[in-house]
């Protein structure tokens, strides 16, 4: 069996400033280990918010690493400095506009602010890249709520096979006839 590579990426304008504790990169691998049975490795990366940095670790991650999924956290908000979805958009070959619609109606029942999130999601060539918040509470939220879709996603682009522990995630896949 196929180790998957899942890239992480933390997108932030602390991350240049020195001293900085990623929790929100940590929290996609806690809960990408708490999904996740079969093995996996993270290719993690903390980087400022600058687009063409952005674009430059999405397509390293994706065309050199080999990440059949790549997560970011941040810089999806409305600051002028919050550019990951248009980098995200920049280097994908097709956008997956659901991902992003389903995060946001999910952070909806939490907070009206959701609204303002620009979340989204990509394919580039084999890999599925996904922004998500940066907080470490949403960023449970959206992937309980987007993650049962990502196995199947891997899977039509011949990617690795991602086995969840379904007492935590429940992955849909459709029935064979």
């Amino acid at each position: 069996m196929i180790k998957a590579k899942i890239g992480i990426v933390t997108v932030s304008d602390r991350a240049s400033a020195g001293v900085y504790e990623d929790l929100s990169g940590k929290a996609i691998i806690d809960v990408l280990n708490e999904y996740l049975t079969s093995e996996w490795e993270p290719v993690y990366k903390v980087i400022p918010d600058e687009q063409d940095v952005i674009e430059a670790t999405l397509i390293d991650l994706a065309d050199n690493q080999d990440c059949c999924l790549i997560v970011t956290t941040g810089g999806t908000g409305p600051a002028k400095r919050d550019v990951t979805p248009e980098a995200t958009e920049a280097v994908c070959d097709r956008m997956m506009p659901g991902f992003g619609e389903l995060m946001r109606t999910e952070s909806l029942k939490f907070v009206p602010t959701a609204i303002l999130s620009r979340q989204t999601a990509g394919l580039r060539d084999d890999s599925l890249i996904v922004n998500l918040p940066g907080k470490p509470k949403s960023i449970r939220e959206c992937l309980d709520a987007v993650f049962p879709a990502i196995p199947y996603c891997i899977d039509l682009m011949d990617g690795p096979f991602l086995e969840c522990d379904e007492a935590v995630i429940k992955p849909f896949r459709p029935k064979a006839k």
